[in-house]
């Protein structure tokens, strides 16, 4: 059977994820023999985005850059899935408060989270997210394991989003268990547990969406959690 064909693209960000999804180590091994990647411009030298099956979107399209948007919508129309992976993607994180003057050139200053400029079919937040997210999602989709993928598509994954949202949507409506998720997730240790909720630093909260993708009541994915108990 041939494999399904992968992509990763690269835009507006700081690499981390990109050095995230290597960070499988010996697992990269066992996705390139679940997948072909055919375009990844830190593992090979390709400058056109091919037909694929699956493509991983990393960093914000800037709109003041055509080749950015042209890249991403090339993206987009030469994928059969297409994954946010990241904050910078997923929810354009301090992209967001960019002001321009950024040399050399001060004109790029409007980096908004891809789906509002694409058709995204999952999120995955976080700056950088997890290594095993990448193998995680890449297994599921040969696998066609939908009931995994479903949580990263859940409604208001994508879009703007950060630690403010705990407070409102899960602290406030007495849904937090305090189990400490958000803040183990937080790449910027921007929470702390203080009696059992999460208190966020504000000036190092940069609104990468990881600790509302994180929390456990932010959505339920009982049939996906009871199958991983079953295969342990």
């Amino acid at each position: 059977m041939t494999k399904p064909k992968f992509a990763y693209l690269h835009l507006a960000a700081c690499s981390g994820c990109e050095i995230s999804f290597l960070d499988n180590f010996e697992r990269v091994l066992d996705m390139m023999d679940m997948v072909s990647i055919d375009y990844m411009t830190i593992l090979m030298d390709a400058t056109e985005m091919p037909k694929v099956d699956l493509v991983f979107v990393d960093g914000a399209a800037c709109l003041q850059s055509k080749e950015s948007i042209e890249s991403l919508k090339k993206a987009r129309e030469n994928a059969g899935f297409l994954v946010a992976w990241g904050g910078c993607s997923s929810t354009a994180t301090i992209n967001n408060f960019s002001r321009g003057g950024q040399s050399p050139q001060p004109q790029h200053e409007s980096f908004p989270q891809i789906s509002r400029l694409v058709k995204v079919d999952a999120f995955v937040p976080g700056s950088p997210p997890g290594p095993e997210m990448a193998y995680n999602i890449i297994r599921a989709f040969v696998e066609g394991d939908t009931d995994y993928l479903k949580y990263l598509t859940t409604e208001g994954m994508g879009g703007f989003s950060c630690g403010c949202d705990l407070i409102s949507k899960i602290v406030e409506n007495a849904l937090c268990i305090g189990c400490g998720a958000c803040a183990f997730s937080c790449p910027t240790r921007a929470i702390d547990m203080v009696l059992g909720r999460p208190n966020i630093n504000w000036e190092r909260c940069v609104k990468c969406g990881a600790c509302y993708a994180q929390c456990p009541r932010s959505f339920q994915p009982v049939d996906m959690m009871n199958r991983m108990l079953e295969e342990l």
